[in-house]
């Protein structure tokens, strides 16, 4: 299993050559400016709630690779109302893709379309697959519900906000992972725009003093499982 960073909450997910692609948010994000979005490969885009930095690119992605757009009901049927392929799910659904199982899970956020349409409510997903298992939290507040997570599923990393103001800071990052019961984070929607800038050092460094590895991706940056 590959990710890639594309910056803020954007990744890019390979498994068993399938191409999975999350929240793209890249062409209105001026530090992925070397990303070019017409190069990515998706044959699934994994949406995790409908604001714009999440949502951005999903068309122009989905229009050229012939993508599913996976999400919850409101965010998936949206987007079918453009003519794009979809999958819609919900809360504590699990399905079985031919790369492997995607379950979406709760996620504390708010979720609306730039024009002020309902987004349905936010979640997060569980993505099992190469025996390999990783979280995406998406945008959320520390919750218990995380504890959940590892009473059915032994993660390999867990991908948690980490930017506070919209999203948990680090210190409840660091507390989400003993929720989960995963040592291994890798940090994501921090550093786009002045709400959310952080200290990489003192970051890295709560998570150390707590015995865990905390992963702060360039962008364009990969890591395999």
């Amino acid at each position: 299993m590959k990710i890639t960073f594309y910056g803020h909450a954007c990744l890019g997910i390979e498994i068993d050559g399938k191409h999975i692609l999350v929240d793209p948010f890249i062409t209105g994000n001026p530090k992925a400016a070397h990303i070019d979005i017409n190069t990515i490969k998706a044959d699934y885009i994994l949406v995790t709630h409908a604001h714009n930095d999440h949502t951005l690119d999903v068309e122009a992605v989905a229009k050229r690779t012939g993508a599913v757009v996976v999400s919850n009901y409101e965010i998936a049927v949206h987007y079918a109302g453009k003519g794009l392929q979809y999958h819609p799910m919900n809360h504590g659904g699990s399905w079985k893709f031919d790369f492997g199982t995607v379950k979406y899970v709760n996620a504390i956020h708010t979720s609306s379309f730039e024009d002020g349409k309902y987004g349905g409510q936010p979640g997060g997903f569980v993505i099992q697959g190469e025996h390999k298992n990783i979280y995406i939290a998406g945008d959320t507040a520390l919750t218990t519900d995380m504890k959940l997570i590892p009473m059915r599923t032994k993660l390999d990393l867990a991908v948690l906000p980490i930017g506070s103001n919209f999203t948990m800071d680090v210190e409840d990052a660091v507390i989400a992972s003993d929720f989960l019961e995963c040592n291994k984070i890798l940090g994501y929607h921090y550093d786009t725009f002045g709400f959310i800038e952080i200290n990489h050092e003192q970051a890295k460094n709560k998570f150390v003093e707590a015995n865990k590895e905390l992963l702060l991706l360039e962008i364009g940056a990969s890591i395999e499982l």
